[in-house]
């Protein structure tokens, strides 16, 4: 039955109404998580570099310092001051550590990369990601011992304000590919099984140790794809997820099926020749 011209128009007046009102909803929730994410960067930097004690949490590289700590409380202030009943998933202290599939909830890292941080290592980032019934809308990477921030809302990716998108390589001969999150001691055979098939498949690897900040790189250009078998932590991947995607990029599990907040593993591209990062990913297993 074709539609009369005032039916089409009511029936299209609600969708164009619902994504004013989530863009609106995404963009206030990005300045909140920028200023956040600033504020809990602030903490941490003004620790970086002066011989703060260093805790070891489950085994001997799995790291926390009282910074962590503070810089994550201050990141739950600010996000308080607007939004008071939202669930929060943060790495430190008692929050929750899984993402809600329901609802409003913010995904917070304090400090990611804190093993560079204690050493001295100017790759870490103070990460925000706002999620609403499960998806990412809006995220900030603050690295201010790099002086760059990554930005993530409804519509781009911004790298220190300036819009960005995903490398345009296509060659995979050319590409520069980051295995991302640590192997622990019992599975290094996976870590040198994965640099093996990164390295006889593309030109170059990178590893940051910041998954925040690696996803960045993706988003941005830098990189071209980053790939784990590791089941990986909320707080390491929702915000940088968002912002590959964001920027005209992929992101799936090493099955290739979209990336959610509780995929086993992450495989971030391009776009282009995401299938062979998916087929090396699958082959460490």
């Amino acid at each position: 039955m074709e539609l009369s011209q005032n039916q089409q128009t009511d029936n299209a007046f609600p969708a164009t109404a619902h994504h004013r009102v989530m863009t609106k909803d995404a963009e206030e929730r990005l300045a909140v998580a920028e200023r956040a994410a600033k504020a809990g960067s602030e903490i941490a930097a003004r620790n970086f570099r002066q011989g703060i004690e260093v805790e070891t949490k489950s085994e001997k590289t799995d790291v926390v310092t009282e910074a962590d700590r503070e810089a994550q409380r201050r990141v739950i202030e600010v996000i308080r001051e607007e939004y008071t009943e939202d669930a929060i998933v943060g790495e430190e202290e008692d929050e929750l550590k899984e993402v809600p599939d329901e609802g409003p909830v913010w995904v917070i890292d304090p400090i990611d990369g804190t093993n560079n941080f204690v050493r001295s290592i100017p790759v870490w980032t103070t990460s925000v990601a706002a999620v609403v019934d499960g998806e990412p809308v809006a995220a900030v990477n603050d690295a201010p011992a790099l002086g760059e921030t990554f930005l993530a809302g409804p519509e781009e990716t911004r790298f220190n304000g300036e819009s960005v998108t995903v490398s345009e390589r296509t060659d995979p001969e050319t590409f520069t590919v980051a295995p991302t999150f640590w192997w622990g001691f019992d599975r290094r055979d996976e870590y040198a099984a994965m640099c093996r098939e990164l390295v006889e498949r593309f030109a170059d690897i990178r590893r940051f140790g910041s998954a925040q900040i690696t996803l960045g790189m993706v988003a941005a250009g830098s990189l071209e794809g980053a790939v784990t078998n590791v089941d990986p932590n909320p707080w390491d991947t929702v915000a940088g997820v968002h912002m590959v995607r964001q920027a005209g990029g992929t992101v799936t599990d090493l099955h290739g099926d979209p990336w959610r907040h509780g995929s086993e593993s992450l495989v971030a591209s391009n776009g282009e020749a995401h299938d062979e990062l998916v087929e090396a990913t699958k082959r460490v297993e």
